[in-house]
């Protein structure tokens, strides 16, 4: 069985099991999710520990691997930009539209309340916009990685990353590659921590629906539906913004990317789509193969948009279903920090940085992060969608590129998918 099959089916069964025992006996159900919740949250706290690291890791060496395409040539330059603003747009629509679309729904006070939302506040914000400024760099970084404090830790990663690009070739390269390293090795402990997801999983749910009822199932289902409609979204605009900006005919580009579409729902995967990319942008779209060869192998390692508009959507989801109200300042840094963390986590597997990915926009954000386990289980869903959203966003890159070149036969590396 795989991952997702088995994770899958702890959430159903800790939802029957739950939902039932809320239904026949509630001061009964109250008493067992006592009892295992201890148990969910062991296994919340096994995950979480490899988060700091991990994170750390994972800019500091997204922001090298930027840095080295980037010195590739005028076309990698162009395509980072490119990658960024898509991205920055992403995260952008998610935190006008996830609000929006939940305020249309009213909160169930019983999730709350299973969630522990009762005393959930967002940080106090004394001090006013100078306090909030200089809580960005962090004065002690061993401090705010003990502290969890994840904006200024990835500020820390971010100067860290781009200071390892102005020094010795051969020191930096050692460098990096201890931080690739501690990155590998954080994801074979969370590799780990999965194989007893099925476990953790169903006792974090069955203590959540014996509390809540069907109110939590009901929760489940707006979040679904809320990252289904915006990866759609995100298609859809996509698309425009191919025929309006890359000056593509919406026909053509349509029957190009239908058959990259179709693997990509089936494989569930960027990397495996990518010969599929390379031959539907060259052969049906006509894209010039120094191009295509040099931007799609670049988008799959450093570009997935749907990523900014899931952490979003769960920050914003979680601030929904605890009542809890989010500021400009709130959205805006989840946004400026789901860039980052998402060109970092790139080419991961997904349920293996669910949890490591989200929990620093949602941290920064203010918000716990005990609902992120459940979230993440119901997150393969819709990642089919993900996917589909995410390709489309490399075929639109490249066409924004290939709109722009100018013939200069700058050399381009022969694509891999390594």
């Amino acid at each position: 069985m795989s991952q997702t099959k088995r994770v899958l089916s702890g959430l159903a069964a800790g939802i029957v099991v739950g939902i039932l025992l809320a239904w026949l006996d509630a001061p009964l159900a109250l008493q067992v999710a006592d009892i295992v919740e201890p148990f969910g949250k062991l296994w919340l706290n096994a995950l979480q520990m490899t988060v700091v690291p991990l994170v750390l890791a994972l800019v500091i060496v997204g922001v090298n691997q930027a840095s080295d395409a980037a010195q590739s040539g005028r076309v990698a330059r162009r395509s980072i930009i490119i990658f960024v603003i898509l991205l920055t747009a992403a995260g952008t629509m998610a935190a006008l539209l996830a609000p929006l679309a939940l305020s249309l729904v009213a909160p169930d006070p019983a999730v709350a309340a299973a969630l522990g939302g009762s005393s959930v506040e967002l940080p106090a914000t004394t001090g006013g916009w100078a306090s909030a400024l200089t809580s960005i760099v962090p004065s002690n970084a061993v401090a705010a990685a003990a502290a969890g404090a994840m904006l200024p830790l990835v500020t820390f990663a971010l100067f860290f990353g781009f200071a390892l690009t102005r020094i010795e070739p051969a020191r930096r390269t050692q460098v990096v590659g201890f931080f690739q390293a501690v990155s590998d090795a954080m994801i074979v402990i969370v590799h780990w921590v999965l194989w007893v997801a099925p476990l953790g999983i169903f006792a974090l749910v069955l203590a959540l629906c014996a509390r809540a009822g069907l109110g939590m199932l009901q929760a489940l289902g707006i979040y679904i539906l809320l990252e289904c409609a915006l990866y759609a979204l995100a298609v859809v605009l996509l698309v425009v913004i191919a025929v309006v900006f890359g000056k593509q005919n919406p026909g053509h580009f349509l029957s190009g990317i239908t058959p990259v579409m179709a693997v990509a729902a089936s494989t569930q995967s960027s990397l495996a789509t990518l010969p599929a990319m390379l031959d539907s942008a060259q052969t049906r779209l006509g894209f010039p193969a120094r191009i295509a060869g040099l931007v799609l192998p670049m988008a799959v390692s450093l570009f997935r948009i749907t990523s900014p508009i899931q952490y979003i959507a769960t920050a914003c989801f979680i601030a929904w279903a605890l009542g809890i109200d989010l500021t400009f300042a709130h959205l805006a840094t989840g946004v400026a920090l789901s860039v980052l963390v998402s060109m970092g986590s790139v080419g991961l597997p997904g349920q293996a940085i669910f949890l490591a990915t989200n929990l620093p926009v949602s941290s920064a954000m203010g918000l716990p992060i005990a609902p992120l386990p459940v979230l993440m289980a119901v997150d393969a869903i819709p990642d089919v969608l993900a996917t589909v959203g995410n390709v489309t966003a490399d075929m639109t890159a490249t066409a924004l590129v290939a709109s722009r070149d100018d013939g200069d036969g700058e050399p381009v590396p022969p694509a891999t998918t390594a």
